[in-house]
């Protein structure tokens, strides 16, 4: 440790006496330190996140080689503003209509009742009733940022859990915007300050809206033409839109994100989002370093006693909470539970906010603290909650019972065969859909698996048989009819839900072919060598396709047009009942 302590202030006196210019220094060491314990989580299978914040605390509090305080803030603030704008960019309305209830319905339930509870509490232990009222915010809102990029990471925004939370996200970051634009406008209580506030904000979302409908489309057309061009085009968009939203007296945030909003409806929304990402990843990466070096030692022995209360509210009221909405709305308890720790953290809004109440009087500097403390840690626990999502559902899933029963009624969701099953289809949604309609031209008996209500109460108008339920619970897979299946196929992308399933079919004498999905070649050679027929790789599947469709055609126009003419009415009528490609991350789950 003494060679250390020698060192650093070493090191920094290199910095501050460099030729170069000491802002380039400073950013040149966050990003290589980042860089080598980034490598050192990677061998070790860490999230990075915890990596970035070390970094933070060694190079700011412990050892003081950044000392730019200031500089590495408004970094951070950029940062926040570009995933913003590409999480704005990445928001379909139309993805989340199949959850829309419980995401905006059950996420406004969540938002007030962490909020009413938080402020409750934060009275209780001695919090004035001003610093109350930021507490109640801070801890009522989780994180885009950090729970988008992780779900991307793992390839499980598609998912039924994934849309839930991106939909209770969404709703969150208007609730937020709108909580920030009162209180960043607001120096007293008074009504006209209020309306005022709602006032500009209304005036932001006409200017949005307006751009979005009348100047962007021949813009951003134009410059399509050009890649260089477009990427410009973009990056001013998102400035224009913060400078605006900041002399309109909110934050620069909140501008990228409607900026993002204005440019998700244009055809060209993935490519800005490929050209974006880059800039989002390098800013992303120092506004997790800044919440390192932002965290004061010195008077955490201070604020310990509600450091400790908030962390329970966040790391365990926020989840039951959230649990009993998802059971309430009819969720079965695995997506319930995955959603629920998923959204245990607070929000990035949570530093704008807290900042604002700080610059304006209306929060302490200790407070300041406390909120960069909690948000720290239950975002690096989020980071593991994720992660390990899977593994912690079959540790707890005997303790969740309890929330099974708050879900609607399996008999009022369910609409059994009459005749036994010939096929058993786990998962219809757009994989499993292709998979239903081929079955139905082999007039075969079906019986189909899904936990998500809104598809079984499609399937049950449709007379289709099928069961309300997750595969990976037990109960499910003894009331299936295996041993009598010809076929058993699992569109669900989890490993370790399909390796369940392979070995209860070969446990029960079942000589059905099985087919199921991954998302992973080493995980899909795992479950070959387990026993399933044929494993399911979807970012595979156009390529075999597409060459399938080469050799039939040899050439043959008219046999590619009439496939092109098939094709677009099969797109038209995904589009219609609404099946989106998912966005694929080039890292695998």
């Amino acid at each position: 440790m003494s060679f250390i302590t020698y060192l650093a202030p070493t090191i920094g006196s290199i910095f501050a006496n460099s030729p170069i210019d000491k802002v380039f220094f400073e950013i040149g060491a966050i990003i290589i330190i980042a860089t080598i314990f980034a490598f050192i989580a990677d061998r070790l299978k860490q999230p990075l996140i915890p990596a970035y914040i070390i970094t933070g605390l060694l190079i700011g509090p412990i050892f003081g080689l950044v000392t730019n305080k200031e500089l590495i803030s408004t970094l951070s603030e950029i940062g926040i503003a570009f995933l913003l704008f590409i999480v704005g960019l990445e928001m379909n309305l139309k993805k989340l209509k199949d959850v829309a209830l419980v995401s905006y319905l059950g996420g406004t339930i969540r938002s007030l009742s962490m909020f009413t509870l938080g402020f409750i509490i934060a009275l209780i232990i001695g919090f004035v009733k001003r610093e109350a009222v930021y507490i109640g915010i801070i801890i009522a809102f989780s994180s885009t940022m950090i729970v988008v990029k992780l779900l991307s990471d793992k390839r499980e925004l598609d998912t039924l859990h994934g849309r839930i939370i991106v939909g209770i996200l969404l709703l969150e970051d208007l609730l937020a915007i709108i909580a920030l634009s009162i209180l960043t406008s607001l120096n007293g209580n008074s009504f006209t300050a209020i309306l005022y506030a709602l006032i500009k904000g209304v005036l932001l979302v006409l200017i949005t809206s307006t751009t979005t409908k009348f100047l962007f489309p021949s813009i951003f057309k134009a410059s399509a033409r050009n890649q260089g061009l477009l990427f410009l085009t973009s990056t001013s968009a998102c400035f224009l839109f913060s400078i605006i939203a900041y002399y309109l007296g909110f934050s620069i945030a909140i501008g990228a994100f409607l900026a993002g909003l204005s440019l998700a409806s244009l055809p060209y929304s993935l490519m800005i989002i490929g050209k974006v990402t880059s800039l989002r990843d390098f800013f992303s990466t120092i506004f997790f370093v800044s919440l390192g070096m932002g965290l004061t030692l010195k008077s955490i022995s201070s604020i310990i006693k509600p450091l400790i209360i908030i962390l329970i509210l966040v790391l365990f009221i926020k989840p039951i909470i959230t649990m009993f909405i998802c059971s309430f709305f009819g969720y079965k308890r695995r997506v319930s539970f995955l959603t629920s720790i998923s959204l245990a953290q607070v929000s990035e809004f949570s530093f704008i906010i807290v900042a604002q109440g700080l610059i304006a009087g209306h929060v302490s500097e200790s407070m300041f603290t406390l909120t960069v403390l909690v948000a720290t840690i239950t975002m690096v626990l989020t980071s593991y909650f994720i992660k390990f999502d899977n593994n912690l559902y079959t540790k707890f899933k005997s303790f969740l019972a309890p929330f099974e029963k708050l879900s609607e009624n399996e008999g009022e969701l369910e609409y059994l065969p009459k005749k036994s099953a010939d096929v058993i289809l786990c998962g219809q949604d757009r994989v499993g859909y292709s998979i239903l309609d081929t079955i139905r031209k082999l007039k075969k008996n079906m019986l189909i698996v899904d936990y998500n209500p809104e598809i079984i109460k499609k399937l049950m108008k449709e007379k289709i048989p099928c069961i309300y339920g997750d595969i990976s619970d037990s109960e499910i897979l003894a009331r299936l009819p295996l041993k009598r299946a010809e076929m058993i196929i699992s569109t669900v992308p989890s490993s370790k839900v399909n390796s369940l399933l392979i070995r209860k079919i070969k446990e029960s004498g079942s000589k059905a072919v099985i087919y199921v999905t991954s998302n992973s070649v080493e995980k899909a050679l795992r479950l070959y060598d387990e026993g399933a027929d044929y494993v399911i790789l979807p970012h595979f599947l156009g390529g075999e396709h597409v060459s399938l469709l080469i050799e039939e055609c040899k050439g043959n126009v008219n046999k590619i047009i009439k496939n092109k003419l098939d094709h677009i009415d099969e797109l038209k009528h995904r589009q219609k009942i609404g099946h989106e490609h998912p966005r694929h991350h080039p890292n695998e789950d």
